[in-house]
């Protein structure tokens, strides 16, 4: 799952940058997302991930356009700018689980787990 983390951090880095939301929201998905299959993902980011799938998949391409170029080029500026309110929520949702996983670990000396008496060896 780090991976997917990763990957949806690159994309929104793509999405916070310069130019045209339309153009950000296309190199981010295409660089970053599209090969991501919903299998993958956590069970509560499966469904959302496939929505947002659909809509950046949903318009039949032309003249040698690709299928994310069209969907996006027909999307007015508020649903691209949704789209990519979609990616930063799944983002969050994703960072959130990751770091329910990870270890926490002592801070200073004085949250040092202690030993319990009953493991310590006796001399």
């Amino acid at each position: 799952m780090t991976d997917h983390v990763d990957r949806f951090y690159e994309a929104l880095t793509v999405l916070v940058g310069h130019g045209h939301i339309k153009q950000r929201l296309i190199k981010a998905f295409e660089n970053n997302l599209v090969d991501i299959h919903e299998d993958e993902l956590p069970v509560a980011i499966k469904q959302p991930f496939a929505d947002l799938r659909q809509e950046m998949l949903r318009v039949s391409p032309l003249n040698g356009e690709g299928a994310i170029c069209a969907s996006v080029r027909k999307m007015s500026l508020d649903q691209a700018s949704e789209c990519a309110g979609h990616i930063l929520a799944l983002y969050r949702e994703m960072a959130r689980r990751h770091d329910d996983t990870r270890i926490s670990l002592p801070l200073n000396d004085a949250e040092e787990t202690r030993v319990p008496p009953f493991l310590v060896k006796s001399v």
